[in-house]
């Protein structure tokens, strides 16, 4: 049976085995790559893969027998719908089948069920972690997969690579009724999200998220309370939400991440929305989940997640 679409955050649970313990089972993992029932994930570069219907490519073991041939990694993600299935990290000119289809992955939300996005995320960040630590980072020797692609060792000096996921604290600032948005430079002159960035070194969560609202806005926010997380696989985030109240309202974009940010009340959302002067994040994302929750607190207020999105 299929997940049901759609969940609050895409990449967020995926309700498949990853199949850890069978990682270092060597005789095991052989059998399963020689099992003409075991199904493989293709990622081209940083591009997931779609058959020319729309639906993940996911290839039985005959079809994928060219591409296994030429994959730079091949790495286990655990039985998917009853199947037990690796992804195969390929070049980023490498030929595919024909009719198949690159993707990010963001056109997708709301459209592929849950679970299949989970699974393409998890794909794209394993073969995104193989691809940049093909060397040693201590001695620059070559580094060979193990743990069915989970671990990287260095053939020189022995060091052991583990994937990495690095932590962003992504939050909606609120103040009275209104809610601080961003705009990045790159983003058209309309689109507007909450405010996000990478914690540092030697901080926590709660600094971190100071630090980033008054470097970016120069707001100074008080209390702060965790929500949830998200897997982001560009490349490989954990976005762990909050929302935070704001002690200040003058803006300041202090550091330059940002070309603009504003206070929005609901009715201000809700009026661009309609005329299109305003655009929020994809339905799916960390973003439009704390807007949309925030604006849903208030009677009468109800945020389609079909308008003005991108």
């Amino acid at each position: 049976m299929h997940a049901q679409k759609h969940n609050l955050l895409v990449f967020a649970d995926g309700g498949f085995d990853r199949l850890a313990l069978r990682r270092a089972d060597d005789n095991w993992l052989e059998a399963q790559l020689s099992d003409a029932a075991t199904r493989f994930v293709p990622v081209a570069g940083e591009d997931s893969l779609l058959s020319a219907d729309g639906e993940p490519l996911i290839l039985g073991a005959h079809k994928a027998e060219a591409l296994r041939a030429s994959a730079q990694a091949t790495v286990l993600l655990g039985e998917y719908r009853g199947q037990v299935c690796f992804a195969l990290g390929l070049a980023p000119d490498a030929p595919l089948p024909a009719g198949t289809v690159r993707s990010n992955l963001r056109p997708q939300f709301g459209v592929l069920e849950d679970d299949a996005l989970a699974l393409l995320g998890y794909a794209r960040a394993m073969v995104h972690w193989h691809a940049h630590n093909r060397y040693c980072g201590k001695c620059g020797a070559p580094t060979q997969s193990r743990r069915a692609g989970h671990e990287l060792h260095c053939t020189r000096c022995g060091n052991t690579l583990y994937p990495r996921v690095n932590p962003a604290v992504i939050m909606l600032v609120t103040h009275g009724e209104r809610c601080l948005l961003g705009r990045q430079p790159e983003w058209a002159a309309n689109r507007f999200s909450t405010l996000a960035g990478f914690v540092e070194p030697g901080e926590n969560l709660e600094a971190a998220l100071r630090r980033e609202i008054r470097e970016e806005t120069n707001i100074r926010v008080g209390r702060a309370h965790y929500l949830r997380s998200q897997p982001w696989p560009y490349p490989a985030s954990l976005m762990l939400g909050f929302r935070a109240e704001a002690e200040s309202t003058e803006i300041r974009c202090n550091d330059g991440e940002l070309a603009e940010a504003r206070w929005f009340s609901r009715a201000d959302i809700a009026a661009g929305l309609r005329d299109g002067s305003l655009a929020l994040s994809l339905p799916g994302s960390s973003s439009h989940a704390l807007i949309r929750e925030w604006f849903e607190e208030a009677p009468g207020f109800v945020l389609s997640v079909t308008a003005n999105t991108r």
